[in-house]
């Protein structure tokens, strides 16, 4: 991808599944990657895996629902780097209920997570990039939230506000040349996807039925999706904001 190298690259939840290859994915291209994540021993097993690219890596530990604390981590690193070029909001966590399964408890906790956390880094990090030269932000929201998925509501709930809060903020700071683009994943093999299926004969029936759901007959993979994002990042996409790319094999397919 053309324009990332050196490019100060914020990552969350970096240290699962999509998240390690995300950081993967920036650091071949040349990129600084700061890896944020709750899991403080995910990120130094990250840091061992990364070895080859140690002098572009750099984690910190961070729980992204703690406002205070990503507006003190997003500062540390603007006065580290000078600057903050990108923004890879990945991290988000569910459980599989139905709705009337659910409670408010759990209801505040997926929407930390997955709604507020994201809008905290954007809102710590948008005024930096508008400050400076612009920048780019990828949201990693899910098919979820463009086309619903059982057991799934709040959390789906929650995506479908980040796709449109980022077309909203793509208005709100394109003249300060800062592009805000989301990627949505379809069903990926990921530790959360197994965590709904659970073990077991029933599990793999679930695990099977999406598999045949896919027009490419499988799963993703979380190495699918950083192709997408990387690309949004780049200077390849400097003309596009606001937009929504799916990665899902083809399991949705509208418009």
């Amino acid at each position: 991808m053309r324009g990332l190298n050196d490019k100060v690259t914020l990552i969350t939840g970096a240290a699962g599944g999509i998240g390690r290859s995300l950081v993967r994915r920036f650091l071949e291209e040349g990129a600084r990657v700061v890896a944020l994540d709750l899991d403080a021993a995910g990120l130094a097993d990250l840091e061992t895996q990364c070895a080859g690219h140690a002098g572009l890596l750099r984690t910190m530990p961070l729980d992204i629902t703690d406002h205070a604390a990503v507006q003190k981590t997003v500062q540390a690193v603007h006065a580290e780097f000078g600057r903050v070029d990108v923004l890879v909001n990945n991290a988000g966590w569910d459980v599989a209920k139905p709705f009337v399964e659910t409670t408010p408890e759990l209801w505040d906790k997926l929407i930390a997570i997955n709604l507020k956390g994201p809008l905290s880094l954007q809102h710590a990090v948008v005024p930096l990039m508008l400050a400076g030269e612009g920048g780019k932000i990828v949201n990693i929201a899910s098919d979820a939230g463009r086309v619903g998925s059982s057991g799934e509501s709040v959390y789906a709930a929650c995506k479908g506000g980040i796709i449109a809060f980022s077309k909203t903020l793509a208005r709100e700071a394109a003249r300060g040349n800062v592009r805000v683009n989301v990627v949505c994943p379809g069903p990926t093999d990921t530790a959360l996807l197994r965590s709904f299926t659970g073990d077991g004969e029933f599990g793999q029936k679930i695990y099977d039925g999406l598999k045949r759901a896919i027009p490419l007959k499988r799963l993703g993979q979380p190495e699918d999706i950083p192709g997408a994002v990387a690309f949004l990042a780049s200077d390849d996409a400097d003309f596009i904001t606001g937009q929504v790319i799916s990665v899902s094999g083809g399991l949705t397919m509208h418009g």
